[in-house]
């Protein structure tokens, strides 16, 4: 596995971006967005999407040059039509709107529709923690998941992300699929050519399966939980949510309608809607109590999980973004690992573009 700086992996990128049309700016929100994933230890999100994104431009369904506006607002709440962009764009430039809402009336929330994929859900979440707001992000995604007792696929990985600021400890950050495992995942174990764990996935008859390639040959991811015994009910709610709030709430596409993130597989004749469908949220810490204070007790809440006495065989009570900070901090300084298949799919894209890799 070879490692490489994450200015080498910005440079190429922000390139690639350029060459498909995207603006200087929109080309280094994106690059930024996505490259974030590899920092974090997100590797199914980060760069080795990038030749995604590139054949979903050469088949005509993300605008490069998009006109993002506003469609419908009040002075808390705003819908965001993105025509087509890139979701590593729309996202950060909906989760300002919701900021700039949050600074003027306390909290700002913004729907998302006619968008595309937006990278992994924790970076836009995470933009509000610099204004003391706590940040909410959420979307729906492909299609690949049954619900609880189904062997249709209806939902997408619909992930929730979290932000909340502390004082002088690192903020707490949640970042999760609905799903047992992200699709992301399950495309690492397949290059690796390697089994998935029992509860990941099922066959298209729906009985669970450790084929990694369960959901390529007909089958279906499973919501969190894996199966009715061990609550995936609770995992399928969620990425109900996630999916009402993101595309029935905005006008974008909902359930099975929502378009594939592979090029190969052409979006519904009959959609619902418009693209994908992005949520967020924006809260100021002082709409609710004094910052300082909260600050304080957020820091007391951390310690107070973090000094948890720990069960047998394990070394620490991890607090959700704490994994992903301490990795961001081993990347910038060594590097970020790519496997060979990313490697040929980076070298393969240099050569399309008339590029160095």
């Amino acid at each position: 596995m070879q490692h490489y700086s994450y200015e080498e992996l910005r440079t190429f990128t922000c390139n690639i971006f350029q060459k498909m049309g995207c603006s200087n700016s929109d080309a280094a929100i994106a690059t930024e967005v996505l490259l974030s994933a590899d920092l974090r230890g997100i590797d199914s999100h980060g760069i080795a999407r990038l030749s995604g994104y590139v054949r979903l431009w050469e088949a005509k369904r993300i605008n490069t040059a998009p006109q993002l506006k506003i469609i419908h607002e009040s002075p808390s709440t705003a819908v965001v039509d993105a025509d087509a962009a890139l979701g590593l764009v729309a996202a950060p430039f909906a989760m300002k709107i919701a900021i700039e809402k949050a600074k003027q009336v306390g909290t700002g929330w913004v729907a998302v529709e006619n968008s595309n994929h937006y990278g992994i859900a924790g970076y836009h979440a995470m933009m509000a923690l610099e204004h003391d707001m706590i940040g909410i992000s959420m979307t729906n995604a492909s299609p690949l998941v049954a619900p609880t007792f189904s062997t249709e696929r209806l939902l997408g990985t619909n992930p929730i992300s979290i932000a909340i600021p502390a004082g002088k400890e690192s903020p707490f950050v949640l970042d999760m699929a609905t799903t047992t495992a992200a699709n992301g995942k399950l495309e690492i174990l397949q290059r690796k050519n390697m089994n998935a764990p029992l509860g990941w996935v099922q066959d298209k008859n729906g009985v669970t399966t450790t084929n990694a390639n369960a959901a390529k040959e007909g089958g279906a991811l499973l919501p969190l939980g894996g199966d009715r015994e061990h609550g995936s009910h609770k995992g399928y709610g969620l990425g109900a949510v996630v999916d009402i709030f993101s595309a029935v709430l905005s006008g974008a596409n909902y359930g099975p309608w929502v378009p594939p993130f592979v090029a190969f597989l052409k979006p519904s004749e009959n959609s619902v809607g418009k693209g994908l469908g992005h949520f967020f949220g924006a809260m100021r810490i002082d709409a609710f109590r004094d910052g300082a204070e909260f600050k304080t007790h957020m820091d007391n809440w951390i310690r107070t999980f973090k000094n948890a006495k720990v069960s047998e065989g394990n070394k620490r009570v991890i607090i959700p973004g704490e994994p992903e900070m301490e990795m961001q901090q081993e990347r910038l300084k060594n590097g970020i690992p790519l496997l060979e298949p990313v490697v040929n799919d980076l070298k393969e894209l240099a050569q399309k573009f008339s590029l160095k890799f």
